[in-house]
């Protein structure tokens, strides 16, 4: 059960979010003042922060400054909730850190969706920080990729190129596709670059290299 911690002086909007929050299955602690938050994040670091913008005893904008400053907290995800609507209010929440911004008066499913959609993409990002498939394993926090334990040295590319095919293990990825996901959109070179890099790729992973399946007149896929 993912923990949220709600940083609102209105106790109105804190009750409702909370309760709202805790009937589509989240832990929530509420705070008031900011001291009150700092003291239980030094005790536990929640997975996730709703923070008011304008607090009695700080300033939202700083103490997201903060908390993405601090080592331990810098990842937690933020949705600013503020009354301030004007476009350079939102900028300066999304610059210094915010992963969304709501402004009040919002409605508490539209909150929820936001919510459960952030955490979802946390969790899938968590998930993919490691990837394995037969002997590979892929560690994308160290950036290294191991064959058998053994640790295989790829250029940048070539770990994209593997990361994208475990991503999507099984799946055909058509050659414009993997150009655009791993060299951008407008990259102007020769889909012969792409093979090379797939014939590199598959030399450098040994025995492993087979599993990188080339799907004529398609794109590639590893099984």
């Amino acid at each position: 059960m993912s923990l949220i911690y709600v940083v609102e002086d209105d106790q109105n909007i804190r009750e409702i979010e909370s309760y709202s929050l805790r009937n589509s299955g989240y832990s929530v602690e509420e705070f008031e003042y900011a001291k009150a938050f700092w003291s239980r994040v030094a005790e536990r670091i929640p997975d996730m922060i709703l923070l008011d913008i304008m607090l009695p005893d700080s300033d939202g904008v700083e103490i997201l400054k903060k908390l993405r400053r601090n080592p331990e907290t810098k990842k937690v995800p933020v949705i600013m909730v503020t009354a301030k609507s004007s476009e350079i209010d939102k900028v300066k929440g999304l610059d210094n850190g915010a992963d969304d911004y709501i402004t009040k008066p919002f409605g508490i499913m539209e909150l929820i969706s936001r919510v459960k959609a952030i955490l979802r993409r946390i969790n899938r990002m968590e998930e993919e920080k490691f990837m394995s498939l037969h002997e590979i394993f892929l560690d994308g926090e160290k950036r290294m990729v191991y064959v058998s334990d053994v640790p295989c040295e790829l250029t940048y590319k070539e770990f994209e190129l593997l990361k994208l095919f475990l991503q999507n293990a099984g799946i055909v990825m058509e050659r414009e596709n993997i150009m655009e996901r791993v060299w951008g959109i407008d990259f102007e070179g020769e889909s012969r670059t792409l093979d090379m890099h797939i014939k590199t790729l598959r030399q450098k992973l040994g025995s492993a290299g087979k599993y990188i399946k080339t799907v004529r007149n398609v794109g590639y896929r590893i099984e």
